[in-house]
C-alpha cells in the first residue's frame, strides 16, 4: 500500500494536540486554549483533506524564518555558515504586513502550526504583535531566550497561541560553551519567569555526538520539568563543515535516540517529545518540500526546509497555494531525493548537490 503522508500528517497534528492537552493538565487557562484550538485544528484538517481530495498537498506545517538577525554566535551555526544569519536587520526582509498576509492565507489553507524561527525571532517584535491575532494557529517561537523581557512576557501570557520554545544544549557547561558564557542563566531565568506566570514553554535541544547522553537523561528532563517546560524538541545536529562532522550522530547513536524518545513518550506522560528527524522514520522519509512542512525565509523565499536553501519562487510575487506548487519542491517530491538516507539532521542538506542541480534544471 503507498505511504499516506496527508494522512501521516493529520494524525501527527492530532497527536501533538492531545499530547499538549495531557500536557498542560492542571493549568486552566492553557488547557482552555489547547481546546479551543483542537477544534481549529480539526476544522483545518478538513479543509487539507478537502483540497487533497480535489489533487492538492497542503502541509499541515510552516516554518517562517522572520528575521535574519541573532545576537548571538553559537558555535558551528549552521545559518552563520551559509550567511542566512547576520548581526543586524537587513533592509529587504518581509514586512510586518507581508507576514501578516502570509499568516492569513496559511489560516485559509488549513495550516495549523507556523513555527517562527530566525535568526532570532523576538528581534521582530511587529511580526509577533500579527502573529498573535491568528488564534487558529499554534506559533511556535523557536527562540534563544535572551530577548523574553517584560513586555514579552506580557504578551505572551496574554496570547496562548504563542508559545515559546527555548533553546538550551544541556546543563550550564554545555549550553555556554555552544552559545556563550552566561546564556545558561539567562534562558533559565527566562524559563522562570514563564512559569511563574503559570504559562507553558518548550525547550528545543540540538543533539550532537557530545550532548547526547545528557540531553536524554532523566536528571536534565527533571531540570527542564521543575522549571515548567512542557515539550521537547529533538533536532539533530547538521554538520557545517568537515571539520564538525563528528558531531553529526551516525547509524549507533540515531538508534540509541530512537530508543530514548520512544522510552520517554512511554515513561514521561508529562511531557511532549518530538525528534527531527528521527520521527520521519515512520513518514516515509524527509517531510519537507511541502510533503509536511515546507519553509519561508526572511526575505520571501519559498524553501524545502531551513537546511536547505533553495528556492525558485518568492512569496511577495506570488500566493502561498500558489508557492506550493513551486517546480523545485514538485521535482523533490517526485524524483525519490526526500527518501533517500543521510547522516545528520536533514537529506536535502547532505544531498545539496543534487537539489542545486534541479534548481539548475539538470
Amino acid at each position: 500500500m503507498a505511504f499516506d503522508i496527508q494522512r501521516y500528517m493529520t494524525r501527527g497534528v492530532v497527536r501533538v494536540v492531545t499530547d499538549s492537552l495531557r500536557a498542560t493538565a492542571g493549568n486552566d487557562r492553557e488547557r482552555a486554549f489547547m481546546k479551543g484550538f483542537a477544534k481549529a485544528a480539526r476544522a483545518a484538517s478538513k479543509k487539507r483533506l478537502d483540497a487533497e481530495k480535489q489533487g492538492e498537498h497542503i502541509p499541515p506545517f510552516l516554518i517562517a524564518s522572520i528575521t535574519s538577525a541573532c545576537n548571538l554566535h553559537c558555535a558551528g551555526c549552521y545559518s552563520r555558515s551559509n550567511n542566512a544569519c547576520c548581526d543586524s536587520e537587513p533592509v529587504d526582509q518581509l514586512t510586518g504586513d507581508e507576514w501578516d498576509r502570509i499568516f492569513t492565507e496559511a489560516d485559509a489553507l488549513g495550516i495549523s502550526f507556523i513555527l517562527l524561527a530566525g535568526g532570532e525571532p523576538m528581534l521582530r517584535y511587529d511580526v509577533i504583535r500579527r502573529a498573535k491575532e491568528h488564534k487558529n494557529i499554534l506559533f511556535p517561537v523557536f527562540t534563544n531566550g535572551t530577548y523574553l523581557n517584560e513586555r514579552y512576557l506580557n504578551v505572551l501570557n496574554q496570547n496562548r497561541n504563542l508559545l515559546p520554545i527555548i533553546s538550551i544544549e544541556g546543563d550550564e557547561t554545555i549550553t555556554d560553551e555552544r552559545r556563550g558564557a552566561g546564556v545558561y542563566q539567562q534562558v533559565t531565568d527566562a524559563m522562570r519567569s514563564i512559569r511563574d506566570r503559570g504559562m507553558v514553554f518548550g525547550a528545543s535541544v540540538t543533539v550532537t555526538t557530545e550532548n547526547l547522553d545528557e540531553v536524554y537523561s532523566d536528571a536534565f528532563l527533571d531540570g527542564l520539568a521543575s522549571l515548567g517546560c512542557r515539550a521537547v524538541i529533538y533536532v539533530e545536529y547538521v554538520p557545517v563543515t568537515d571539520e564538525s562532522r563528528h558531531l553529526a550522530p551516525g547509524e549507533a547513536e540515531q538508534a540509541r535516540m530512537r530508543k530514548a524518545v520512544r522510552r520517554l513518550r512511554r515513561t514521561r506522560r508529562d511531557m511532549v517529545f518530538i525528534a527531527f528527524p528521527g520521527d520521519e522514520k515512520s513518514s516515509g522519509g524527509c517531510v519537507a518540500a511541502g510533503r509536511g512542512f515546507f519553509h519561508i525565509n526572511s526575505h520571501g523565499g519559498a524553501e524545502p526546509c531551513p537546511f536547505s536553501p533553495y528556492s525558485d519562487v518568492n512569496v511577495r510575487d506570488t500566493s502561498l497555494r500558489e508557492a506550493l506548487r513551486s517546480p523545485l519542491f514538485r521535482a523533490l517530491q517526485t524524483q525519490g531525493l526526500l527518501q533517500d538516507d543521510h547522516i545528520g539532521g536533514c537529506t536535502l542538506y547532505m544531498n545539496r548537490e543534487r537539489v542545486e542541480a534541479i534548481l539548475a534544471g539538470g
